[in-house]
């Protein structure tokens, strides 16, 4: 996802783990355009993260969820977390440009 993003010519910040997500997101909320989230981050996973993003009021902020582990009802799952959409591992470079020209149409 960064090469192809960088590739874009796209700017990005990389957290480690849900609580350092946060911590980047609550100093500087207003840069951000999207947050790619990984579902399986030691700390805090995407679950807990994603419903503290919107608790910290990121309502309208694009959350898409990566996940390795891909499961039946995975996505369900993510979207009642309070994602905007959901993409399994291996990335499908196809699937990352359509959800791209959906959440960030403008």
């Amino acid at each position: 996802a960064k090469s192809v993003l960088s590739e874009l010519g796209c700017t990005f910040d990389f957290a480690g783990d849900g609580q350092e997500a946060l911590d980047i997101l609550e100093e500087k909320a207003k840069d951000y355009d999207l947050v790619f989230m990984d579902w399986q981050m030691p700390v805090m996973d995407g679950y807990e993260a994603t419903k503290k993003i919107r608790d910290m009021g990121h309502r309208k902020l694009p959350i898409i969820a990566l996940t390795a582990k891909a499961m039946k009802g995975d996505r369900e799952k993510c979207l009642e977390a309070g994602v905007s959409d959901y993409m399994s591992k291996p990335l499908d470079v196809e699937k990352l440009l359509s959800l791209l020209r959906v959440w960030l149409y403008n």
